[in-house]
């Protein structure tokens, strides 16, 4: 569980550094619809990893 805990810290620093990045890159509704996308990406991020959880605590129910 600890790699996933390190994984959801490491997307988000990442995510944090894009967001850094991207405001001197992308215009104002460019970077808006970055921001919006990446919001997206990170919320699927998040269910994934909760549905690999859930997935991983009902296998070592099983057993």
């Amino acid at each position: 569980m600890s790699n996933l805990s390190s994984s959801v810290a490491s997307c988000e620093s990442h995510s944090e550094l894009v967001k850094k990045l991207t405001k001197a890159y992308y215009r104002d509704d460019q970077q808006e619809k970055f921001m919006d996308l990446q919001a997206e990406v990170d919320s699927l991020l998040q269910q994934l990893q909760n549905l690999k959880s859930q997935k991983q605590e009902s296998c070592n129910q099983e057993e």
